[in-house]
């Protein structure tokens, strides 16, 4: 390993550890209150304190957030294929998702409430509505960037439309699919904690509810603490994956970022 990879894998770690470093000396320095901003200390005091808790919503958080992440996925790549794939579609059913992905979706978490009732099904449901939308604009503009030229060829070469999407569209649009899941799981995080804020009993967003109602700030710290842990592993993965299934797509080291 040279010394430039080996700074390129130990930067994220230093980097994290100077945040903290230096978050721990502003509150002191500046005595900054514990309920206003907690040093991260505390916040290391909390996690062990509440471990049981925080690890149980932790683990509700995730699967809500990867069922409606799985469902996004479905979803969003069939339509993105759809979308791709007829002009008239893609005009009759595109500005219809952008003005529903243009609706907060706090907005449509009492309607959810309204039809399913408090709990899991909404928090599933809000991740996939706020994480599909990117999977389907990036698979329909892998399909959109097909040049006419080779299409003409293809015809030319007695190709129909379905070998042409088989053989060249699915194949180019696989690193635009792979590279929007990353966007896609970070955004099904924030739907289900959306979601286990405002109606649910389980979960972490409703663990920094009630936190932030007994003014337990290093609680609340705790809870975005760990959905960050949680979000980086997952992009992670999604970075692996996109490495591995993409790779020959990759013209730097910067697309594995």
């Amino acid at each position: 390993m040279t010394r430039s990879e080996f700074y390129v894998r130990s930067a994220p770690w230093l980097y994290t550890l100077a945040m903290f470093l230096l978050w721990e000396a502003a509150v002191h320095i500046f005595k900054i209150p514990t309920f206003f901003l907690p040093p991260p200390s505390a916040i290391a005091v909390t996690i062990v304190e509440y471990w049981g808790p925080i690890y149980r919503n932790s683990l509700f958080t995730l699967s809500t957030t990867l069922i409606g992440f799985g469902l996004a996925v479905g979803f969003g790549l069939l339509l993105g294929l759809a979308v791709g794939w007829s002009r008239a579609i893609y005009a009759g059913l595109y500005p219809l998702m952008i003005g529903f992905n243009a609706i907060p979706k706090v907005a449509v978490v009492p309607i959810l409430v309204l039809w399913f009732g408090i709990g899991f099904l909404p928090a599933v449901l809000t991740a996939f509505l706020i994480s599909f939308f990117p999977i389907v604009v990036n698979v329909a503009t892998g399909l959109a960037t097909i040049e006419p030229e080779l299409e003409d060829v293809l015809k030319a070469l007695g190709a129909s439309k379905l070998d042409i999407m088989r053989k060249v569209g699915i194949p180019r649009t696989l690193p635009y699919f792979f590279g929007s899941l990353k966007v896609a799981i970070t955004l099904a995080f924030v739907g289900s904690v959306i979601s286990e804020s405002i109606a649910s009993n389980y979960g972490i967003g409703n663990l920094m509810l009630q936190a932030q109602a007994q003014f337990q700030v290093p609680l609340i710290f705790a809870g975005l603490i760990a959905l960050a842990v949680e979000g980086i592993v997952m992009y992670w993965l999604m970075a692996v994956l996109e490495a591995r299934m993409t790779g020959w797509a990759q013209r730097s080291g910067f697309a594995q970022t």
